[in-house]
């Protein structure tokens, strides 16, 4: 599994670090989040989708195919107007 986090949708709300502190790192001035790997450890692989749908700001995606196609990312959650 990959993750990814989008910078432009990042608000550095720090939940994703608070669920799966292993897999997302802050930056120190704006706390906006990254991913510390680019593929999940397995063992990692439920907290960092709690992370994704955790997000407020749905700035965190997940391609849960790891093979050699091409990455498709999908929203953690659908937001409602």
């Amino acid at each position: 599994m990959k993750v990814w986090v989008d910078p432009e949708r990042c608000q550095g709300h720090t939940l994703c670090s608070m669920i799966a502190p292993e897999a997302f790192e802050l930056d120190d001035i704006d706390g906006h989040s990254s991913a510390v790997f680019d593929e999940v450890p397995r063992d990692l692989e439920d907290k960092v989708r709690e992370a994704a749908q955790s997000c407020p700001e749905c700035a965190i995606f997940i391609d849960a195919d790891s093979c050699d196609r091409k990455a498709e990312f999908e929203k953690p959650r659908e937001t409602t107007s």
